[in-house]
């Protein structure tokens, strides 16, 4: 695993996501109440960038702009419809003022 430097906290305000490329693995970096999720950012429905868009701060969601299929951000997981495959999920560390996430 290589622990790559995403950005700066005050890069992701709160309530919003960002996508980031780490060559092939692209992320969507979300940020809710101090805590960031990083997931994987291509839907598994349709090859949509999810970092598009909308977090959902009360459910931990972030919702696919396409078709409207929800992702767990600390599991992956599709919690609606048409998504039925997880995204993978990538552990985040905060270092200071930087986001860090674990990369394979």
């Amino acid at each position: 695993m290589t622990l790559e430097r995403v950005c700066s906290i005050q890069d992701v305000p709160d309530g919003e996501v960002r996508r980031f490329d780490f060559g092939s693995v692209r992320i969507a970096l979300a940020h809710i109440g101090g805590t960031f999720y990083a997931i994987g950012d291509r839907c598994t429905h349709l090859d949509v960038s999810l970092s598009e868009g909308e977090v959902h701060a009360k459910t931990c969601e972030l919702e696919c702009p396409k078709h409207g299929s929800c992702f767990s951000l600390e599991t992956g997981i599709p919690n609606s419809l048409p998504a039925t495959k997880a995204v993978p999920t990538y552990v985040v560390r905060i270092d200071d003022a930087d986001v860090y996430v674990e990369i394979d």
